[in-house]
């Protein structure tokens, strides 16, 4: 069903959910660098908790969940109609198509998606469904998330492995912004440059912050 869409109307789609993974994306990152600012992780599992109990939060967690598969699924299907439609390079290539991380976006969101499924193992349906460690706070009892991340980053190969998948985070964020604007019609040579350069900082910005977490969380151990 979603081959009979346009491909313009399947860029729009993808370029949406994208911009709506990546607010996604500097939320969550938000919270988890209060793992870094406060020892007693307090604020970490207040905002943990919160996260898992509001109801307007869980609903959007469905959405999320929605724009993931909706990311995947569309580009999935936009990248093997452009082999189908393209089986021969372009002897003169535009930027689009010589630009390292455009060419392999698909890869690079494959390799994102491959260590999505052990993180979301590691973290969310362990948190979900598996017995969690509590800590007082204020009188209350909290489920202890904060302590589940400091002990999962003690370990060296966990944090090589996230290192290395949120390389090919920023890899795959460098060209995702500027990518998104352009499908939504907001394609101009006064303000494409701009684009270029916003992308590169989130994309620096958002998979810096996340190695962040566990550099130093091992290192300081």
């Amino acid at each position: 069903m979603a081959f009979k869409y346009s491909s313009v109307t399947k860029k729009v789609v993808m370029a949406l959910a994208g911009l709506f993974l990546i607010t996604f994306l500097i939320v969550h990152l938000s919270i988890n660098l209060l793992l870094l600012f406060d020892d007693s992780r307090e604020l970490f599992n207040l905002a943990a908790h919160f996260m898992a109990t509001n109801p307007v939060i869980q609903v959007f967690q469905i959405v999320l969940f929605g724009g993931f598969i909706l990311h995947i699924l569309v580009g999935l299907i936009l990248q093997i109609q452009n082999w189908m439609a393209r089986p021969t390079r372009y002897k003169v290539e535009g930027y689009s198509h010589t630009s390292f991380f455009s060419k392999f976006m698909i890869h690079t969101g494959g390799v994102i998606l491959a260590f999505l499924v052990i993180h979301l193992i590691n973290f969310f349906f362990k948190a979900k469904f598996g017995e969690m460690p509590e800590v007082m706070i204020n009188g209350e009892l909290y489920e202890d998330m904060g302590i589940l991340v400091i002990e999962k980053f003690r370990e060296l190969p966990v944090v090589v492995m996230y290192v290395v998948w949120l390389l090919f985070l920023g890899f795959h964020l460098d060209h995702a912004f500027h990518s998104a604007l352009q499908s939504l019609g907001l394609n101009h040579s006064k303000y494409t440059p701009a684009a270029f350069g916003i992308s590169r900082a989130l994309a620096i910005l958002i998979a810096g912050g996340f190695i962040l977490i566990p550099v130093v969380i091992f290192i300081a151990q």
